[in-house]
């Protein structure tokens, strides 16, 4: 009666490889997005970007004088 011979370090790495696969399944689930949904949300950010830029004030330039607006000197 004789016992098999077994590589510890292969059985170690393929258990790590099985962990490290079932660990990877698990991120694709809780945080994969189809194509699609990418897609989907990209265009949504677009949209909103556009929305936001149309309606941007711009400031004053400071390197202007506006002497002539004077409110001492206004009738």
């Amino acid at each position: 009666m004789t016992a098999e011979l077994v590589n510890l370090n292969k059985v170690r790495k393929a258990r790590a490889r099985a962990e490290d696969a079932k660990r990877a399944q698990e991120n694709r689930l809780r945080y994969g997005k189809t194509l699609a949904e990418r897609k989907t949300t990209e265009h949504a950010r677009q949209d909103m970007i556009k929305t936001l830029d149309g309606a941007e004030l711009t400031p004053p330039r400071l390197d202007e004088s506006h002497d002539d607006l004077d409110p001492g000197t206004v009738s």
